[in-house]
């Protein structure tokens, strides 16, 4: 297993919407291993591939307090919603900053599993952000699009200044 590289805001690339994984291969499943690697590395609770600048519909989290439940979600797509929940978002992609969000507090997924078998799932409370923030990821979306464009840009000069400090 490898550590990715994890991309950050402003990057144009976290902006690209992500293609369906049209076959279930080796390669994809070594993919998912190592973007579960780099995200209990950074630590991180998910990470879409997005993020680590592979456009392709696959995301992995991990929400347990032991860090021993990880899901590998392929083309995931939400099938139902209920309820709503605000919580405290942050990112991978956006380290250090964290912003309340709204968003359906129950959702089922359907996916397809590393083994390439199709699977519904049932999320609540942190599971159920978690995947939502990582399937936006797959449509270009962060969670800085859900707050307001001040605030935004204000993150946005922040990560460059750091950045520019860290090149």
């Amino acid at each position: 297993m490898a550590r990715l590289n994890i991309l950050e805001f402003p990057d144009p690339r976290l902006r690209k919407i992500a293609s369906p994984i049209t076959d279930v291969t080796g390669k994809i499943a070594t993919l998912a291993d190592d973007m579960l690697e780099t995200m209990y590395a950074a630590p991180g609770i998910g990470l879409a591939a997005s993020q680590v600048n592979v456009h392709q519909r696959l995301i992995v989290v991990d929400v347990s307090d032991e860090k021993n439940a990880p899901v590998v979600l392929i083309n995931p797509q939400i099938v139902s919603t209920d309820g709503e929940r605000a919580a405290e978002e942050g990112c991978l992609s956006i380290p250090g900053f964290y912003e309340q969000v709204t968003r359906p507090a129950t959702i089922e997924v359907a996916a397809i599993n590393r083994a390439g078998d199709p699977f519904t799932l049932v999320a609540e409370d942190m599971l159920a952000v978690c995947i939502q923030h990582e399937m936006d990821h797959l449509e270009g979306r962060l969670f800085v699009d859900y707050i307001s464009n001040a605030k935004r840009q204000m993150i946005r000069k922040k990560l460059i200044k750091q950045q520019r400090q860290q090149a």
